[in-house]
């Protein structure tokens, strides 16, 4: 068989043969796979013998194996690296993947073998992870449709296709405006203000975009968020800013008005059609805060405890601002400008002064030295394993006795093919049944500023942070060890998967941690502790602002999806009245953020984004017990080590309890905030 896709991988680890794999190869390669599991649930179906665990519920988790390895490939591309014909191939492949897990899942036959076992489960003898694996299958059958007439399932089919597509067209067109917008200045006054390296960085983008002079910066975030914090030129921040918020909201073919209200709209119904009120019910029914009601109260009470901060936040920088610079009418394309002038004031220091401590290459040896501290594990880079671009670095990860555990991939810089934003992915993930042990591939991808032939990549702190939030991730699926896939390393309820990611975040603030890798890229000083101490004093600086912010995604992925958006006159006013209790700053006309929510219309966290704010308390809970005993504790990291071990096997709040000795609770958080 030609196709590279369809075919055993013969390399080091069964890593992805990237280079031999052609545009072309996908769209067969799901074809064929697509038969190939519809054949494995055939089988599952025709079998005459009794169902039991393992020739039904095992059966079925193993099927569909090269089906699920084509996907890993092609949609981890398709975000990373995409390009004109993996999205024509999204756009043909997408529904057919929806109309076939429908055809699974609305199996009458296949459900009536699972409910057989289920209906057994207390007499089988099954393990704990056995029983666990058997509820989550059958829940996955119940809360699709399998107990639907035919009818319903006829229009929940209907549904899922249609999603599946609008889902890849919002994504798509937040691309397009991400990649359409460009600020060409010329003349050298508009960059007062500007570091050396975003203005070296807009020079070499102008001229990859053939300008003949002049710099070009974009709304990706190396480029943007530099941009809109340190320029001067006020008008220039407000363009950028409100091109920024115009993205897939403006009177063009990009528009994604209609989508996110017709996706709204299909989850209500779907939800209906299951038995629930909303889609938030529907998606909290497998969630640690397993109600609406429980995450609104959850974030009100935040709202609640946070907004005076907000409030004097906003206020204080209006003040310094008009004291500054005579600024009355103080905007939102002000905050970050005059909150970094504000913050070098304060604490006598500012984003530029750290970036030389934090040069890429450092900070990433940093991480995988405290990955060592904690739980035993080397990263070794390996050369010979092929990667789907020359940016990407890939290494072995061995464990403390040097066996194998994992491939880590890591891809750090923005191109025209990336998603924005940064996340933790998987081209495999771990399992180990009927004794074919399987590690598993793991990738971090993000957008860093590139190096320069002058300097190396140089890292923002907020950067440093996000770089250990989602290496944390990538530990939860490095050190997982379950025995089924579908219960292994990050596949657990949502609003505790964000608990590993934020609980490595701590380290950045940490003297003994930053020791590791804080070194300044020219002359190898170790970051100051002088340094160090404005860093932590500054911890709290915005953060009533912040929290407000961050509470207000939440609050607006609740109103999209715990009541009727069929209310919805239009898109703009429906996000204004949701934000109302949040907004510290007068919306800004002709911008939406929903349009190009992500997270909630492209990525998966549809009534799951208050799981950040959630995990914040797990993880300053968490923390906050290393801090008692040392940031390295041996026997802590141990327990710690257990639970992202345990992935999705065990219940979330049994596993925090073993761990912790004690339920979580948010003093840990309030005083870190500075709200106590």
């Amino acid at each position: 068989m030609n196709n590279p896709l369809l075919a055993p991988f013969n390399t080091a680890f069964e890593s992805i043969p990237f280079s031999i794999i052609k545009n072309e190869d996908y769209q067969t390669a799901f074809e064929t796979a697509l038969i190939w599991a519809k054949n494995d649930i055939q089988a599952i179906c025709q079998q005459t013998e009794k169902p039991t665990f393992e020739n039904t519920i095992e059966a079925l988790e193993l099927s569909g194996e090269t089906l699920n390895k084509v996907s890993a490939v092609f949609f981890n591309l398709l975000h990373a690296e995409t390009n004109e014909q993996l999205q024509k191939t999204a756009q043909i492949i997408s529904p057919l993947l929806s109309e076939f897990s429908n055809d699974i899942r609305l199996n009458p036959i296949l459900f009536d073998k699972i409910q057989q076992v289920y209906d057994e489960k207390d007499s089988l003898g099954l393990t704990a992870e056995q029983l666990r694996l058997l509820e989550k299958k059958y829940k996955s059958f119940t809360r699709n449709g399998a107990r639907l007439e035919e009818e319903d399932q006829v229009r929940l089919r209907a549904i899922d296709k249609d999603l599946a597509k609008l889902t890849l067209d919002f994504g798509e067109n937040v691309l397009a405006e991400t990649n359409a917008f460009e600020l060409h200045l010329t003349d050298k006054n508009d960059l007062e203000g500007l570091p050396s390296y975003v203005i070296e960085e807009a020079k070499k983008e102008a001229e990859s975009k053939g300008k003949n002079m002049g710099w070009v910066f974009t709304l990706q975030a190396p480029s943007y968020l530099p941009f809109v914090t340190y320029a001067k030129n006020r008008a220039l921040r407000q363009q950028m800013t409100l091109a920024y918020g115009k993205r897939a909201f403006q009177d063009n073919v990009h528009n994604n008005e209609n989508i996110v209200q017709k996706m709204a709209e299909l989850r209500l119904e779907r939800a209906n059609l299951l038995g629930f009120n909303t889609h938030a019910d529907f998606v909290l029914e497998e969630r640690m805060a397993n109600a609406p009601k429980i995450v609104l109260d959850f974030l009100d009470d935040f709202v609640q405890k946070a907004r005076e901060f907000g409030e004097r936040d906003v206020n204080e920088l209006k003040a310094f601002a008009k004291q500054l610079d005579g600024i009355e009418d103080f905007e939102r394309w002000d905050h970050a400008y005059y909150a970094e002038k504000l913050k070098q004031e304060k604490y006598s220091y500012a984003e530029e002064d750290l970036k030389p401590y934090f040069s890429l290459g450092k900070v990433v040896q940093g991480a995988f030295q405290i990955a060592q501290k904690l739980y035993g594990l080397h990263f070794n880079i390996r050369n010979d394993i092929d990667k789907y671009h020359e940016d990407v670095q890939v290494y072995e990860v061995l464990d403390e006795n040097n066996n194998h555990l994992a491939l880590f991939y890591a891809d750090f810089f923005p191109r025209k093919g990336k998603k924005a934003g940064a996340w933790m992915t998987s081209f495999r993930e771990q399992s180990r049944v009927q004794g074919q042990e399987k590690r598993p591939h793991i990738s971090i991808v993000c957008n860093f500023t590139k190096p320069t032939e002058k300097t190396p990549s140089l890292l923002t702190f907020n950067e440093v942070t996000t770089l250990f939030h989602e290496f944390g991730h990538a530990l939860h699926g490095i050190l997982a060890d379950s025995t089924y896939q579908s219960l292994s390393g990050t596949n657990v309820y949502h609003d505790f998967v964000e608990l590993p990611s934020q609980f490595m975040e701590n380290f950045c603030y940490e003297a003994e941690a930053l020791a590791l890798f804080a070194a300044h890229y020219e002359t190898q000083e170790i970051i100051p502790q002088s340094l160090i101490d404005k860093v932590k004093n500054a911890a709290q600086f915005m953060e009533g602002y912040q929290t407000i912010r961050q509470l207000s995604f939440g609050l607006l992925d609740m109103a999209w999806h715990a009541q009727n958006p069929l209310l919805i006159d239009t898109v703009e006013e429906f996000e204004q009245k949701a934000l109302a209790s949040t907004d510290l700053y007068a919306p800004m006309k002709g911008t939406n953020m929903s349009v190009a929510f992500s997270h909630l219309f492209n990525g998966g966290y549809s009534s799951g984004y208050y799981s950040y704010k959630w995990a914040e308390v797990l993880d300053a809970d968490a923390f906050a017990y290393f801090k008692e005993n040392s940031i390295f504790n041996p026997e802590i990291a141990k327990k710690f080590k257990h639970l992202l071990a345990s992935g999705g096997s065990v219940d979330p709040m049994e596993l925090y309890e073993h761990f912790r000795g004690k339920k979580p609770d948010n003093r840990a958080l309030l005083k870190r905030a500075g709200f106590i």
